[in-house]
């Protein structure tokens, strides 16, 4: 799929030459548009906003979408946007001339709600859930200021996984990230292009082209996160499985209901009246007339 073009877009300039990179490179691409084709996330004459967290997720969906429509094959209108969140010691500068350098559209938005996450969470507890909701909300507003229909996040096939095991072990239910969802309001979609990528080849790319990381210190701080807890296991089982990530996602996207235990997705109920259906009418008849033979 890659040409021999030098580069074909300021966010990969001195992007390595060798081969392995470059089949690295392929491969994002193949899965990005894989994974908005299956849901069908693009529509002509879109908006999309790409929110930008600094991270070596979010770089890499910025390249790879500017990428796909450089090709031709994402026909849509592309904003970055970075929430700048307050956080003490956040780098407010990288992100803006950044992205000025590399001459992308963007908006940088200032909204204080570190104070509130640290003011409404008691010590010891975890932030991500109120920080994930107040950073949405933000994320959904500006959207719809900029006249975009999609807010894309850069959530990955790990981070996907992870939930999965975060809600089984700990929520009680069978549920995870999907690559594309209506919010509640139902005027704005979610979306997630990173959904086929795993994590490693997100931390090649971004550490390859030399991206400027901005680590998440919010988070990161705290030790004995549950989502670190499924991490690790899961980097247990692909240790000593390789593979294994990509056979439990491929099992998200075949689920049967029939052989799970939700009444509420199966009318396991109906068995019953289809097991009659399907008996022979005189089969009361015939057992008695073999036990008089």
């Amino acid at each position: 799929m890659l040409d021999d073009a030098d580069d074909i877009h300021p966010l990969f300039h001195g992007a390595p030459k060798g081969l392995e990179f470059r089949k690295l490179r392929k491969r994002l691409v193949s899965q990005v548009r894989e994974a908005v084709e299956t849901y069908g996330m693009a529509r002509d004459g879109d908006r999309w906003l790409v929110c930008l967290s600094g991270g070596k997720d979010s770089y890499t969906l910025l390249a790879i979408l500017h990428e796909l429509k450089w090709r031709g094959l994402l026909p849509v209108d592309l904003l970055a946007c970075n929430l700048d969140q307050g956080q003490p010691g956040f780098p407010a500068t990288v992100l803006p001339d950044f992205l000025t350098r590399m001459g992308v559209p963007h908006r940088i938005e200032y909204q204080d709600t570190y104070s509130i996450v640290m003011d409404k969470i008691p010590q010891g507890k975890t932030y991500c859930s109120l920080c994930s909701r107040l950073r949405r909300g933000n994320l959904y507003r500006i959207a719809r200021e900029e006249g975009c229909s999609t807010v894309i996040l850069g959530h990955h096939r790990d981070d996907i996984l992870e939930t999965f095991f975060m809600n089984l072990f700990h929520g009680g239910r069978l549920a995870s990230m999907p690559p594309r969802l209506l919010n509640e309001e139902g005027d704005l979609y979610l979306a997630r292009p990173l959904a086929f990528v795993a994590e490693a080849d997100c931390e090649k790319f971004a550490k390859g082209m030399g991206y400027p990381i901005i680590p998440c210190d919010l988070c990161g701080s705290q030790e004995g996160l549950q989502r670190m807890q499924v991490k690790k296991l899961l980097d247990d089982w692909e240790a000593k499985v390789p593979g294994r990530r990509q056979i439990m996602f491929r099992a998200l996207m075949n689920v049967r209901p029939s052989h799970l235990a939700d009444p509420s997705l199966f009318d396991f109920a109906s068995l019953a009246a289809s097991l009659s259906a399907h008996a022979p009418a005189d089969s009361d008849n015939s057992l008695h007339l073999s036990a008089e033979r």
